[in-house]
């Protein structure tokens, strides 16, 4: 397992460009005796395991895909590729559910079907339903759907979640102030949109504590301005870009309404003009109570492994959460590495590399989830 981990990580491949990487996995289970359909969600595929009378099924989800940056490290599987790389450890993810699909083939001890789903381009957030409009749901019968992310800075052999809200949903949104350019040293002639969206820029962060309370872990965070003026010219635009983040609807669509309030309000005052566009990328993880006490019996089954069962919610986002909006499912975090390790480096760091040692716990606790939901 090691090695073939070794080999997707110095072979990263992006988004649904990953068919390297899915047909070395999908060729080794159907080696193994599993049942593989192939192209669902383009380059994601489903390889299926019956075992027993049971008509109950679920499915685990892993994800394939790389980042768009150079990685950093200088060790022998470093990526061979520029502007791609393993950057979050969906090559960890990846050779954890083939062991453990290869372990339940091989010691079948569970009553039902197990669906293993390899999906593509969970980075860009399109994966998930890609796979879902292919009919992963209504080609592939679950009753529940379970997924896992590993986490540096926690330890190995440790397990984090909570019900409910776990993981932030995305937001993105884009301003463009038009104003009236001008020479530098005549302001007065023109709309110098640079003040109105100095002015945006500070408005906008009374939307957390004093529109949204700070309870609800709300985030909003203007990250990248750009103009077309230059040095004694006024310029005509300024356009900012950020991503908002919280965990339900309704702080979506309260920091949406403020914002787009804020905006119009700043840019009327000014006599300047403006396009807003505001999109979801991620809705957030919530976790099914149910679903997730069987995540934390699975963990608790294994030796030398512990679980933090009311680990609080996390800021990152997470395209799994397409999927527990289909069915009652879970999401769980393990351990990369201790604070101070190699290993615990963050996620999307150049340096960052999925720890080996992790392997053994992520597929010894897919297997323990597989008999504690089946």
């Amino acid at each position: 397992m090691v090695n073939l981990r070794h080999d997707i990580h110095s072979h990263p491949e992006l988004a649904f460009a990953v068919d390297r990487t899915s047909s070395s996995l999908a060729d080794r289970l159907e080696a193994a005796g599993l049942d593989i359909t192939r192209n669902i969600g383009k380059t994601g595929f489903v390889a299926t395991l019956r075992n027993g009378n049971s008509t109950r099924s679920v499915g685990l989800r892993a994800d394939m895909d790389a980042l768009p940056i150079n990685e950093s490290n200088e060790f022998a599987h470093r990526s061979t590729k520029p502007e791609q790389f393993h950057g979050c450890g969906h090559d960890g993810h990846s050779i954890m559910l083939l062991g453990a699909a290869l372990q339940l083939a091989e010691f079948a001890d569970f009553d039902g079907t197990v669906h293993f789903i390899f999906q593509p381009d969970e980075e860009n957030g399109t994966g998930a339903d890609a796979m879902i409009d292919d009919g992963l749901f209504t080609r592939f019968a679950m009753d529940e759907v379970y997924g896992l992310h590993n986490l540096p800075g926690l330890p190995v052999g440790h397990f984090a979640i909570q019900s409910g809200p776990f993981c932030s949903f995305e937001d993105n949104f884009e301003i463009t102030i038009q104003g009236r350019g001008g020479h530098s040293s005549m302001p007065d002639k023109g709309i110098d949109p640079i003040p109105i969206a100095a002015s945006i820029v500070l408005n906008l962060q009374t939307i957390v504590s004093r529109t949204i309370a700070p309870a609800k872990h709300a985030v909003v965070s203007i990250t990248n301005i750009q103009t077309d003026g230059a040095r004694n010219v006024i310029a005509s635009n300024v356009t900012l870009s950020g991503d908002c983040r919280g965990f339900d609807n309704q702080t979506s669509e309260t920091i949406k309404a403020h914002m787009e309030q804020i905006v119009s309000h700043t840019c009327t005052a000014q006599g300047a003009d403006f396009t807003f566009n505001y999109s979801t990328s991620f809705v957030p993880v919530v976790n099914h109570q149910k679903q997730t006490e069987v995540c934390v019996k699975a963990v608790t089954n294994l030796p030398d492994a512990t679980i933090d069962s009311s680990y609080g919610r996390v800021s990152f986002s997470e395209d799994f959460a397409k999927m527990l909006n289909q069915k009652p499912g879970a999401y769980i975090l393990m351990g990369n590495g201790d604070v101070g390790e190699h290993h615990s480096r963050p996620l999307h760091n150049p340096f960052y590399d999925f720890n080996d040692q992790a392997i053994a716990y992520g597929v010894a606790y897919w297997c323990s989830l597989v008999m504690s939901a089946l």
